[in-house]
Parts: C-alpha cells; sequence; structure tokens
C-alpha cells in the first residue's frame, strides 16, 4: 500500500491552515466545524489549490509548489464520498455507481451487498444504503486514495450506531490509504485507528482514541474526547501531591507535578457518586445536586456540579438517585490529569 504524503498550507478566512501529515491505512481527522478539513479533503482532491507544499500518493506527486506540478482533479487517484453523498438522483444505483468508470459496477455491488438494490433509485433507498452505493462508487474509479468527508453525519443516530461497525469493516478491507474528517470523535474513534486533531488549521495532536482520551495535549482534546476540565492555578504542596486552586474558591489535589495555570482532566468513569462522604482513597469531592441524568447503553450519565459522572445503570438505581438530589462526586488524585494552560 503506498502511502498519502500531505504537507501543505494555505491562507483561509480567519486563520491559516498548516498541516503535515502521512496518510497509511484509515486515518481520521476531526475536530470542529471550520477547522479547515473539508479543505484539505478538497485539497487533496485538487478541488481546491493550496498556497504551497506537497501532495504525493508514494513517489508521485500530485502537487508540488517547488517543483510546479499541479495534476487536475481527473489526473489524480482519488475517490471522494462527499457527505450528502452526491448521488444522482435520477439514476438507479446500477447507474450511479457505473458513472464512477472504471471497475465493473456488478462486482461492486456484490461486494457492498447491495445487488437487491441495483434497480432503485437513491431516493428510495434507507441512509447506510445510500453511504453504501456513494462508497461503491467512489472505488469505481480504482482509486489509490478514498477520502470520506463526514460519512456518517447524513445519518439518524439509531443508523448512525448500526453503520459505524459496518463502514470500518468495509474501510479496513479495502486496503487503501485512507482519510475520514469528521467532527465527531465518537465516529473518528469507531472508524480509525489513528485520530488527527485539527483547531483553526493546526493539528493539535495525532494518536489512538486511548491516547487522545487518556493524555489529551490541549484544554480543546480534553473536552472534544468528552473529558471533564476543570481549570484552576496549580502549586507544589510539598508531600508529592500538586494543588490546583479552581476559581469557586475549591481545592483538589493531582499526582501530575505542574505549577502556573492548567486543566484538571478528569474522565467520566473516574469519577464515583455517593450519598454521603465516602470513607475510600478517594481525595477529591465536590458536593452538590444532581442537575442531569442520562443513560447511556448500560451506564448512566451524571451531572454534579462542573462534573459529569459515568456510573453503571445498576448502581444508579440502587442509590435510587432523582435530580435534584444531594450527592458527593468523587475521584482519586491519580485519576486527575494536568495540562498546562500557559
Amino acid at each position: 500500500m503506498d502511502t498519502l504524503h500531505i504537507d501543505l498550507a494555505r491562507a483561509l478566512r480567519a486563520f491559516r491552515l498548516e498541516l503535515a501529515l502521512d496518510v497509511e491505512g484509515v486515518v481520521a481527522l476531526a475536530g470542529p466545524s471550520g477547522a479547515g478539513k473539508s479543505t484539505v479533503l478538497r485539497t487533496i482532491a485538487g478541488l481546491s489549490r493550496p498556497d504551497k507544499g506537497r501532495i504525493a500518493l508514494g513517489d508521485a506527486a500530485w502537487f508540488d509548489s517547488g517543483a510546479k506540478v499541479d495534476l487536475r482533479p481527473e489526473e489524480r487517484s482519488v475517490g471522494l464520498v462527499f457527505q450528502d453523498y452526491a448521488l444522482f438522483p435520477h439514476m438507479s444505483v446500477a447507474d450511479n455507481v457505473a458513472y464512477g468508470g472504471g471497475k465493473d459496477s456488478s462486482e461492486l455491488l456484490a461486494r457492498f451487498g447491495i445487488e437487491s438494490l441495483a434497480r432503485l433509485k437513491p431516493g428510495e433507498l434507507s441512509g447506510g444504503e445510500r453511504q453504501r452505493v456513494a462508497l461503491a462508487r467512489a472505488l469505481a474509479r480504482d482509486p489509490g486514495v478514498l477520502l470520506l468527508d463526514e460519512p456518517l453525519a447524513a445519518l439518524d443516530t439509531h443508523t448512525r450506531a448500526r453503520v459505524r461497525g459496518e463502514l470500518r469493516g468495509l474501510l479496513k478491507g479495502l486496503g487503501l490509504p485512507t482519510l475520514v474528517v469528521t467532527h465527531s470523535f465518537e465516529d473518528a474513534a469507531a472508524l480509525t485507528d489513528r485520530i488527527g486533531v485539527l483547531v483553526e488549521g493546526q493539528l493539535v495532536q495525532m494518536g489512538s482514541a486511548a491516547d487522545l482520551v487518556a493524555a489529551p495535549t490541549t484544554p480543546f482534546v480534553a473536552d472534544f474526547t468528552g473529558a471533564n476540565l476543570l481549570t484552576g492555578r496549580a502549586r507544589a504542596t510539598g508531600d508529592g501531591l500538586t494543588e490546583v486552586m479552581l476559581a469557586d474558591g475549591s481545592a483538589i489535589v493531582s499526582t501530575d507535578q505542574l505549577t502556573g495555570e492548567v486543566g484538571a482532566v478528569i474522565h467520566p468513569w473516574e469519577v464515583g457518586i455517593a450519598r454521603a462522604m465516602p470513607l475510600d482513597s478517594m481525595q477529591n469531592h465536590v458536593r452538590g445536586p444532581i442537575e442531569s441524568l442520562v443513560p447511556v447503553a448500560n451506564r448512566m450519565r451524571i451531572r454534579v456540579g462542573p462534573l459529569t459522572a459515568e456510573i453503571t445503570a445498576e448502581s444508579a438505581a440502587r442509590l435510587r438517585l432523582q435530580p435534584g438530589d444531594q450527592v458527593v462526586a468523587s475521584f482519586k488524585a491519580s485519576g486527575t490529569r494536568l495540562i498546562p494552560l500557559a
């Protein structure tokens, strides 16, 4: 498998997009709307031109500002799946796939399990079926690179959960360098093994989903991955711990060694909930009323003041928790990660 090499810079309206990234296997570029993610895809595909840089598949350059190389979109070996799939409504499924050219459409229909849909029009398909058709059409060109722009955004919540697993298997089985753009951390984690977080045109962190959750390097990454983020000023206590004074005057401690303005990252599953002060090793406690109870699969997310805890549904039922109940949210010093803010 060739590697897609990306090294580009382009001035956008509010910031400068600068990205250096090698894509091997399936990689996600995730981040907020307006961060420059879709511009990256359009630039790779030749639909947008960077100010400078180089884009190449293996040794074959598609764009090189120094060597004055700039291949037209049709000269680049790219399969692009748009966010809304961009299927032709007046064409059948078979004709939509065949429009991509190159590979035999019947073989692709069979590969994606949509042979029975061949005579139908896009308006007669479910969201997951339209996605498969769009993917088959992109692969009809027999591309060397696959680009997907928000591949799950057009699906409803129930369908998205089911299609995530199906799409991950399909993408991994293709054996192509694949770049997936999404604003959803959950989608990125479900579809790919490596995630790059893009914020205002800059790649702020790259790693597996587990890496980003366990050790976010910026407050945005901490928030993006679903962690609690408490800000304050840190100082060493002299006993191997760091005390963080929060804005409301309360204090928490961490085993991380850091001073100055910091963000304290606490993952929801690290936070316990009790009716009274627990008699255990947890050193950090937040008292307050339950603001919300949200079921997530077989677990319950509970909001207490600035914290979201995640406990089993069984534990929540045993405690008979209700909104407004006064509880204590507790977490360990060792589960409180600190990141610098200045």
